[in-house]
């Protein structure tokens, strides 16, 4: 059971399951409350892999539209968020494949260095963010899914159509490019 579905006063549907309802009774209403409920999230899940405003906002409606017309296969059960959040990551990862412009480029894995723990430490997360931001597209597609969705490299190569060999390539070359823009930030304290 779900936490909102938690608080549901016996007889009467909570507040989320009656805007569920409305969803999948189409009502307009409706899908703009839930639209605004989890829009937060759900950009900022799209904004880790898409830099532009605009096509992030194209993305998240896309995945909501999906979300509107798939609603009726909700069942209740488990995290409505989590439902929606699947979704929503599925159009961001039909977003990349389609416009990825290494598809089918085949490569070779470099074996991976590590960034000093200093060097990391004293980094914020707004610093963070803008530089896994300034990655190339399809690495930071690929960081992102690895590192915060815990996706293996056979998950993302099958989700963005790349082999696992390019997905562990472009991992290894995020990591890479984080660590030299990292150090020469210079922040590490001796």
């Amino acid at each position: 059971m779900s936490i909102a579905l938690a608080y549901t006063v016996t007889g009467q549907a909570s507040e989320l399951e009656q805007l569920i309802h409305g969803c999948i009774r189409n009502e307009r209403s409706a899908q703009e409350k839930l639209y605004r409920l989890f829009y937060p999230k759900m950009m900022a899940l799209v904004r880790r892999y898409i830099d532009s405003d605009a096509q992030a906002e194209e993305v998240l409606n896309n995945g909501y539209l999906r979300a509107f017309q798939k609603i009726k296969q909700y069942n209740f059960q488990g995290s409505f968020e989590g439902w929606v959040r699947k979704i929503i990551f599925h159009a961001v990862a039909d977003h990349v494949k389609q416009n990825s412009k290494y598809a089918n480029q085949i490569v070779l894995v470099e074996k991976d260095e590590l960034v000093h723990k200093d060097h990391a430490d004293r980094l914020y997360y707004d610093q963070l963010v803008q530089l896994v931001q300034a990655l190339p597209e399809a690495t930071r597609t690929v960081f992102n899914m690895y590192v915060m969705e815990g996706m293996t490299h056979k998950e993302i190569g099958a989700l963005i159509g790349i082999s696992e060999g390019t997905s562990k390539w472009h991992l290894s070359e995020g990591r890479r490019i984080l660590r030299e823009k990292i150090e020469r930030l210079e922040l590490h304290v001796k």
